[in-house]
């Protein structure tokens, strides 16, 4: 007999095809979110779980997790919605999937930059809902890219990779890290030892880092006070690094020009006063979709899977 896997969303084609060679799949017939409660149905008896974002893997879910659970495996790099000590104190490994997802997720970030400098929201609206009217001169002036100065808050993989990119438009690149990266590491970017430091000198800032106690709603109305006037914020991180009233504020009285936003804090129940900013570049947590990127996450949760059902060390655990 296989062991039974329960897989709390749709996989894609390629990664559902391989999981139902080596499992038992237990799964929903539809796609949509699962309350905690049918999520521990699903598991009930199974081996294993493969789960997702915004799934609630929280201290209460462990409370009632089927004994036979041994192993997490999350279609995701964050754990933010895992209660990762619950998980050590049942006893359960929670796999993650680095290293995959870097090339896409600062694609995104490069979207949201030029989309937001370039009025693309707007443009494309006025293309769609046949309201063009000409080219004018003054029609939709957005913000030049090229040759301007961007921060990066997270200089990890993606933070590099949005830094080699910016390379090609001549930017001048600023950065944060918890330490400073090796000069071949750096991308010729400039290191800043604090948050603080680096806010003046971003006409454009891009946001790299976790979620943690310390990055939620770091965004604030203080932290938009030390941009240069006119700054463009993009997120592909957390939504809750970010504070939304104070974010809405400084978009409202012209303090930043425009922002372009990947990930919500309370997706997708996002705050509704974004939808009605024109100087707003949205997207619905696109940072790691395409389907070589999405694959790769699906092997590599299943990697994980696979090691532990075969007695070997999981290759991407959060938990020990």
């Amino acid at each position: 007999m296989k062991p039974v896997l329960a897989v709390t969303r749709r996989l894609p084609d390629a990664v559902a095809k391989r999981a139902a060679d080596s499992y038992d799949i237990r799964t929903q017939e539809d796609d949509d979110p699962l309350t905690r409660a049918e999520i521990l149905a699903l598991c009930h008896g199974a081996d294993a779980a493969l789960v997702s974002v915004g799934d609630p893997i929280d201290a209460e879910f462990f409370d009632h997790l089927s004994d036979s659970v041994k192993i997490i495996a999350t279609f995701s790099v964050g754990t933010d919605h895992i209660d990762l000590a619950a998980a050590r104190k049942k006893g359960v490994i929670i796999g993650n999937t680095p290293g995959v997802l870097t090339d896409a997720t600062a694609d995104i970030a490069w979207l949201l930059i030029l989309g937001a400098a370039r009025r693309a929201s707007e443009g494309e609206a006025e293309v769609r809902n046949a309201t063009w009217s000409s080219w004018r001169p003054t029609h939709l002036m957005g913000t030049q890219v090229t040759g301007k100065k961007l921060g990066i808050v997270g200089m990890g993989r993606i933070g590099q990779a949005v830094a080699k990119r910016a390379r090609g438009f001549d930017m001048d690149i600023h950065y944060y890290n918890r330490r400073q990266l090796p000069a071949d590491q750096e991308m010729g970017a400039t290191y800043h030892d604090s948050i603080e430091g680096l806010l003046p000198h971003c006409d454009f800032l891009s946001l790299h880092c976790p979620s943690t106690p310390e990055t939620r709603g770091m965004v604030n109305a203080d932290f938009i006070a030390k941009l240069p006037d006119g700054a463009i914020i993009v997120n592909t991180a957390r939504g809750d690094v970010v504070n939304d009233q104070d974010l809405i504020a400084a978009l409202k009285s012209g303090k930043l020009t425009a922002a372009g936003l990947d990930v919500f804090a309370g997706e997708p129940n996002i705050e509704p006063a974004y939808r009605d900013l024109a100087n707003t570049f949205l997207l619905p947590h696109l940072g790691s979709a395409t389907v070589e990127t999405r694959n790769a996450m699906g092997f590599r949760a299943l990697d994980n899977i696979d090691a532990f059902v075969a007695g070997k060390d999981v290759p991407f655990t959060v938990t020990t």
